[in-house]
């Protein structure tokens, strides 16, 4: 019998972990994929406070260290949903079950992607899902944003007072994010907004250089050279095997205020997989000390 059962291996879940084991309880972290979730593709990380540079991988390899010096126990197997039986919490996999007093979801998000050649092998050489989180590594250099919504306004808007040109690639001819952000940057001298296009595929050997355009409604296609691809097409969340223990909002959000407490007793959430403003692997950390707090308070009462 585990004290917190936390599903989701990466920041979130690993602090989490960090905590409880801190706390004296018996802690499992169960993660599908690699330890460490998305910042393990990071070639750098800086906006950590404390930590001047480190990569992505590193940063998430001494929290999976620091977790099982303090005792983790980490599995590595896909879970299919949770159950409950006497008031006891049921973490099921594909391979067993895990009984738990209380749990802690910190499954994540998927970046969306665009599916176009060049993508995923120049991910991490110039493609990159954050622009909060890798911008600074182009500054003065010409970079795109793929997206139409609020994320990609900002992203721009952002990347613009680092990088010399940013051009703002949408599929429509206009956008669905707020029209002030809008307004902002047509004022821009270094944003230009490229409309009714699509990214047909992205190039470069070692790095990006340049990518395919197709206007969808000429058909004509054109080259343009950037450094830097930013991605903004939306996130996915990775929580229908709990839409029946816990509410989720419109998008497939775990419901959670900043108490990381959920519709479920006993169950928490942490990280970019809940409600919030703000998804950054700073507030991806506080999340899990959050709600491994919450679940130590739950285990007392």
């Amino acid at each position: 019998m585990y004290d917190i059962g936390i599903i989701g291996g990466g920041t979130a879940g690993l602090t989490a972990a960090i905590y409880g084991q801190r706390a004296g309880k018996r802690t499992l972290v169960i993660e599908g994929g690699a330890f460490g979730g998305q910042i393990t593709t990071s070639p750098k990380v800086e906006n950590y406070p404390g930590i001047a540079s480190v990569s992505g991988s590193e940063f998430s390899m001494n929290l999976l260290d620091q977790a099982m010096k303090l005792g983790t126990e980490p599995v590595r197997e896909r879970v299919t949903g949770i159950l409950e039986e006497d008031g006891i919490k049921i973490i099921v996999t594909t391979e067993r079950e895990y009984p738990c007093k209380s749990i802690i979801l910190a499954t994540g998000v998927t970046h969306r992607h665009l599916g176009v050649p060049g993508e995923e092998r120049l991910t991490g050489a110039g493609v990159s899902y954050c622009a909060t989180c890798d911008g600074m590594f182009f500054r003065g250099k010409v970079v795109a944003v793929v997206g139409g919504g609020s994320t990609a306004l900002q992203d721009a808007e952002f990347l613009s007072e680092y990088c010399s040109k940013v051009y703002l690639i949408h599929r429509r001819d206009s956008f669905r994010g707020e029209e002030r952000i809008v307004e902002g940057l047509k004022k821009k001298e270094n944003v230009t907004f490229i409309l009714d296009s699509v990214v047909k595929e992205i190039c470069g050997e070692i790095q990006v250089e340049g990518l395919e355009l197709q206007n969808l409604k000429t058909g004509e296609k054109k080259k343009l050279p950037v450094s830097g691809v930013f991605v903004a097409v939306g996130q996915i969340p990775k929580n229908d095997p709990f839409e029946n223990v816990v509410k989720l909002d419109a998008d497939g959000f775990i419901l959670a205020a900043e108490d990381c407490m959920t519709s479920g007793v006993g169950i928490f959430a942490a990280g970019d997989c809940r409600t919030k403003e703000v998804r950054q692997l700073t507030t991806a950390a506080a999340d899990g000390a959050v709600a491994a707090l919450a679940a130590c308070k739950y285990l007392a009462e």
